[in-house]
């Protein structure tokens, strides 16, 4: 049996008995860091051992496990804090597991994606996790841009040293969206900050210093309810995406297909098309 177990995001109360009952009485528990977890297992007595799983030994251990498992071992898996697989290491084994039969069960229990949302005042009937942002300006841009039209509260995670950055593009897509900026979430200093995109931007910038683990909550925005209109020439419409994203003009061009259902050959032509002299 492989067990995925959900282990405190800050405070050591927030595991569940079954979990703790799991991590004691399994053969091995696998561990995105073994050092972060020690803590854990020194507070509440567990002794089971302790073997690293994370995303630069994965695939190796991934097949050893399955040897274990295949013997009829229990593992238990823990990510540093939260749920195993949610932005964490896990799903390579999860997913040989399932292909092989071998029993998969999840310990659930704390998520910071689930207590941002539920502690954020924002709409949480519908809502779309969609992890980290890209590091990079055009490519944060161009996933934002997709996930503009979504009708549902949308979540991310997001490192101190990118917020700043990320809250500028989202505030420059997504406009002047309601969000939250969940930190540190279950610890001594959490922090739920509330206000538009361009408020939180200029709060926090005003800040010599952002620390902590951070969960961005957005709202669906009145995008998500009107169908967008586009100005008839393509031409047009890629000079307007330019001076409003600063997107190159080959990644402006991409966008403007993305936002128009269309290919970027597509596009493309149409543009060569909006420049033909008419005769």
């Amino acid at each position: 049996m492989l067990y995925l177990v959900a282990t405190p995001l800050g405070n050591l109360e927030d595991i569940t008995l079954r979990a703790l009952r799991i991590l004691k009485e399994a053969d091995l528990v696998a561990c995105e860091d073994t050092r972060h977890t020690a803590r854990l297992f020194a507070h509440y007595g567990i002794s089971t051992p302790k073997e690293s799983y994370h995303k630069f030994n994965e695939e190796s251990r991934t097949r050893r496990f399955l040897e274990m498992l295949r013997e009829g071992r229990t593992i238990a898996l823990v990510s540093d804090s939260g749920t195993p697989l949610v932005s964490d290491p896990g799903y390579t084994l999860v997913e040989a597991c399932r292909r092989e039969g071998i029993p998969v069960t999840p310990i659930p229990g704390p998520s910071a994606a689930i207590a941002a949302l539920v502690g954020s005042g924002l709409p949480a009937d519908a809502f779309l996790f969609a992890g980290f942002l890209p590091p990079r300006a055009a490519a944060r841009r161009r996933r934002l841009e997709e996930l503009a039209p979504v009708p549902a509260t949308l979540l991310f995670y997001e490192s101190p040293h990118r917020l700043l950055a990320s809250l500028g593009d989202m505030a420059g897509v997504l406009g002047e969206r309601r969000a939250c900026v969940a930190r540190e979430l279950t610890k001594i200093h959490e922090e739920f900050l509330s206000g538009t995109l361009p408020e939180l931007l200029r709060i926090l910038g005003e800040r010599t210093r952002i620390q902590g683990e951070i969960t961005l909550v957005i709202d669906r925005g009145e995008v998500a309810a009107t169908l967008p209109s586009f100005p008839d020439s393509i031409e047009r419409h890629l000079a307007e995406e330019m001076e409003r994203s600063g997107l190159p003009r080959n990644e402006a061009l991409k966008s403007v297909a993305r936002q128009r259902g269309i290919t970027r050959k597509e596009a493309y032509n149409l543009l060569i098309g909006d420049r033909r002299p008419v005769t």
